[in-house]
């Protein structure tokens, strides 16, 4: 067993060996230009990237010319907001996303309020969930887009998305959902749940980073915002990642097979430390709706203990304390915050995220470590 134990796997997952070895042949033998159409090298790419398309597309029950690739999610994020905006803003300028959203939408959201936008952002319930009801009642005539992220990244919270979605087309809006954490993780039909723009990143699922995608659905018209080529049907310009591309063709095949029981396994895991860690450490308790979340996540509090030495004290294990693309900051984590917690419990809270490679060993180790360190903390401060 190697330490750190990681269990850390929303902030990134390791590459999968299998997807790797699919990818290593386009950095060398097959490097062509996938948009080089007058010979074989750019003719064997560009099959690559129809193969990875059909791979990305299945997964989501999407049609394959519907997969925008991209540098990752933060951009699919990006061309499906400011995409929506400047296409549709002669209807209205109106959005409504969820104040516990990923940071690559909400700060995508303040953009569009500079531009002249409106945003209403939605005030989940203590448990992090939102109601269809609360989409309903703050649609306007003028509002263009709902953007709901499918599962929160810090508390692993499942939103109603077939729902939401229902209510936002009812209203005339189109529907987008970051479902980065959810997708390779939770079956999802875009077709079937009305999902109208979904954000999804290689390396949330086993693929390699620098890679993404935004799924649109046909018919729905956005403004390109990257401009010099036309690739990507005219919605995405830039010379395609060929290497990634194939990566994260081959993880969302990888994670179509494997997801069924890959989801009960962790599940067992993620309970067993869980269960663990409320047995053995008094005034804790889990973050978020606890039924409806992911299968591989739990985020705990350690009440009477303070947030940072905790996280530096375990240092046999590789955790955090939200969201990757905010640990440099010295704030709680506004996620937690609008839940209704307190900036030490905040501060006190650390995301544990399991993956393909943990195991029960890992598993037992994480959580012996955890109790030992916390009991010391707590006898230390009470001296």
């Amino acid at each position: 067993m190697l330490l750190p134990v990681y269990l850390d796997y929303n902030a990134t997952t390791p590459v999968d060996p299998r997807v790797l070895e699919a990818m290593l042949p386009w950095f060398t033998e097959h490097f062509g230009n996938a948009a080089s159409r007058t010979h074989l090298y750019g003719w064997t790419a560009e099959e690559a990237v129809a193969t990875a398309r059909k791979q990305v597309a299945k997964l989501l029950h999407a049609n394959l010319k519907e997969v925008v690739f991209t540098s990752g999610a933060t951009e699919a994020n990006n061309l499906a907001i400011k995409g929506v905006f400047e296409k549709w803003s002669y209807k209205g300028k109106h959005i409504i996303t969820l104040a516990t959203e990923h940071k690559a939408v909400l700060d995508t959201c303040h953009h569009i309020e500079q531009l002249g936008g409106e945003v209403t952002y939605l005030m989940p319930d203590p448990h992090g969930l939102i109601t269809p009801k609360q989409v309903a009642d703050a649609l306007r005539p003028e509002t263009i887009l709902v953007s709901v992220m499918y599962a929160n990244n810090e508390i692993g919270v499942i939103q109603p998305i077939r729902e939401i979605a229902a209510v936002a087309h009812a209203g005339g809006a189109l529907f987008h959902t970051d479902a980065t954490q959810a997708v390779g993780k939770l079956p999802i039909d875009m077709v079937e749940e009305g999902i109208d723009l979904l954000s999804l990143s290689a390396h949330k699922l086993y693929g390699p980073k620098g890679v993404g995608a935004l799924v649109v659905r046909q018919g729905v018209e956005i403004t390109a915002q990257m401009d010099g080529g036309g690739h990507e049907r005219g919605r995405r310009s830039g010379t395609l990642n060929v290497p990634g591309i194939v990566g994260l063709g081959n993880a969302c095949e990888l994670a179509q097979r494997e997801m069924g029981t890959e989801t009960q396994r962790l599940a067992l895991l993620r309970d067993r430390l869980e269960k663990g860690i409320l047995m053995n450490i008094p005034q804790t308790f889990v973050n978020g709706n606890t039924p409806q979340r992911l299968a591989h996540l739990t985020n705990i509090c350690f009440e009477h203990v303070d947030g940072e030495n905790l996280l530096l004290s375990l240092k046999d294990i590789a955790v955090s304390t939200g969201s990757a693309c905010t640990s440099a900051s010295v704030l709680p984590s506004y996620v937690l915050k609008i839940l209704g917690l307190s900036d030490d419990q905040a501060y006190a809270s650390l995301r544990f995220s399991l993956g393909r490679f943990s195991t029960e060993e890992e598993i037992d180790f994480a959580l012996q470590h955890v109790v030992e360190v916390v009991e010391r903390m707590r006898v230390g401060s009470a001296v």
